[in-house]
């Protein structure tokens, strides 16, 4: 073809479909720069523009420069020009159109677009086009948290590519397979999946699926407590990204996830130095404290600071280069990374400071996972002030119903998804929060634990199954047991009447409730179904409650 022609021939179109479906990255790109004057002089009213288009953008979401290219490519067509396009060239640019949606988080709208190439599928005879649009719709599922959906389309797209003798194409989908497994909670379905689609790719140049792999198995790795080859996995993905693009935005998740891990990493760190200085102070009070000991800790110490200081590292480099890309959920990501750090730290302000701006981005997506995981990590910091009273307002108890509000808030969110994992920390944390020492209900947290443990299945070694752990030791302790309620429960009740030990509980029991329903009256005479002044009179009898009733 020559260079001065703006035409777009079958013969190019063909060449590009075929390194699409083959995975042949690099010669595809190089065929694109050659033909890179059809970028710069595109024409939407000339032949096989709209095939050009959807090409184009399948290129672009495997690599080739940002999805700006595409975008401004699918604005040359304008709607005089749509309605004479061809059916065919109609169908590649609403995915051309989709791809661009999901790059920019608008995964409803994405989904629109391939939703009517897939209600026309028996207008069509592209198979490879009906099986993109299938993977893509299933990618939107997963941002979506819609996960029994989202591998019902993977599957399908992947299907279609098996039985059309593409195998690369296929092993890139069965990628979106084995991560909606993990989520599912069946990771050796989700290893397995990889390492079949891995030895298929390792042949090819598609640096992008690669680094998928090896940071799905970082993933894998991390959540079953395995951080040290965690961190290998997230250092090949990495450099599998940076063959690509040294900038490219998998190389910002992969950094978060590494983040992630080396905190993991330095709690366990913590918990060591925490138990070995406990022991020291035993020790001390014996007269047996050793210098030397204290000199071999050291290296822990150490090692602790700098796994802080590269995981802070990690999160600035990765949120520059999401930055790059405007990208809500990955910057979020980051938001909470940071602010889990922080937290770990005590640092309740700055934590504080970055889950409210995780819960904005998410907001402006409506991204319901990255929502509930800010309000969890808001439910995590205001229980910690509960804990270390910290900041007590006029009012007691507040940092302790924020903090039920927020779980309560996480739940409601994380039912929006499929995430099992996701619902099941929010009931953990609904648990934390009622056994804070401004609540102290066993049994609403135990009722929280058996939700949570419903809902978690499969190995778990990260923090999420340390939270459950703790939350099932708080539930087994239960909480402190009035004397007079033990003695009771035993048929112990002296010479009292009946309606002696009735008014006893109700001054036992009405004080707590009150407390619990912020002291408001009205609110315990609600909850109790009995009169507010009965309410009343029973505060008042018990010995001096903080506050004037409400």
């Amino acid at each position: 073809m020559s260079h001065n022609s703006v035409e777009i021939s079958n013969d190019f179109l063909a060449q590009l479909k075929q390194d699409l479906v083959r995975r042949r990255v690099g010669h595809g790109m190089a065929r694109l720069e050659e033909h890179r004057h059809l970028l710069t002089s595109f024409d939407p009213e000339k032949k096989n523009s709209g095939l050009f288009a959807g090409y184009l953008a399948q290129w672009v979401d495997i690599g080739f420069q940002r999805v700006g290219l595409a975008k401004d490519i699918t604005a040359h067509f304008s709607k005089l020009v749509r309605g004479r396009l061809p059916l065919h060239d109609y169908l590649h640019l609403r995915m051309a159109e989709g791809m661009v949606a999901m790059a920019e988080e608008s995964t409803d709208e994405a989904i629109q677009h391939f939703d009517f190439v897939l209600s026309l599928d028996h207008e069509t005879d592209d198979k490879e086009l009906l099986a993109i649009a299938n993977f893509w719709k299933g990618r939107c599922l997963r941002m979506k948290g819609e996960y029994d959906q989202a591998l019902a389309f993977a599957v399908k797209g992947r299907t279609l590519a098996s039985e059309l003798g593409h195998p690369p194409m296929a092993a890139v989908m069965r990628v979106l397979e084995s991560w909606l497994w993990f989520q599912k909670g069946d990771a050796k379905q989700a290893v397995d999946i990889l390492k079949t689609a891995e030895a298929i790719l390792s042949k090819t140049d598609d640096y992008l699926t690669l680094g998928n792999i090896h940071s799905s198995y970082g993933r894998i790795a991390g959540r079953q407590g395995r951080f040290q080859h965690a961190i290998e996995n997230f250092t090949d993905a990495i450099a599998q990204y940076k063959k690509l693009d040294p900038s490219h935005r998998n190389i910002a998740r992969a950094l978060n996830n590494m983040a992630y891990v080396k905190r993991m990493i330095a709690l366990q760190l913590r918990g060591k130095i925490d138990t070995d200085a406990a022991r020291r102070r035993k020790a001390a009070t014996r007269g047996r404290a050793s210098d030397s000991e204290r000199d071999r800790k050291l290296p822990y110490r150490n090692r602790f600071e700098q796994l802080r200081q590269e995981a802070l590292a990690d999160l600035g480099e990765a949120a520059a280069i999401y930055q790059q890309y405007a990208n809500h959920h990955g910057l979020g990501s980051v938001h909470m990374n940071y602010g889990y750090l922080h937290l770990d730290n005590g640092d309740l302000e700055k934590a504080d400071a970055e889950a409210q701006a995780a819960f904005r981005l998410g907001e402006e997506r409506s991204d319901y996972i990255l929502m509930a995981r800010a309000r969890l990590l808001h439910c995590m910091i205001e229980n910690t002030r509960v804990d270390e009273g910290i900041g007590e307002s006029t009012e007691p108890g507040s940092h302790a119903r924020l903090a039920q509000d927020c779980a309560q808030e996480a739940i409601e969110l994380a039912k929006h998804t499929q995430s099992r994992r996701l619902l099941a920390n929010a009931y953990v944390w609904q648990g934390l929060t009622y056994c804070n020492r401004f609540f102290d209900d066993p049994e609403s947290a135990r009722r929280c634990y058996d939700q949570a443990t419903a809902l978690s299945k499969g190995d778990h070694a990260d923090e999420g199954w340390d939270d459950l752990q703790t939350l099932k030791a708080k539930t087994l302790r239960g909480g402190s047991v009035s004397p007079t309620l033990r003695a009771w429960s035993q048929g112990s009740v002296g010479d009292k009447t009946f309606q002696q030990i009735t008014e006893e509980f109700a001054e036992l029991i009405i004080p707590k409730v009150w407390e619990r329903e912020g002291r408001k009256v009205s609110r315990v005479a609600t909850r109790l179904s009995i009169s507010p002044k009965k309410v009343r009179r029973i505060l008042s009898r018990v010995a001096k409650p903080k506050g004037r009733p409400k």
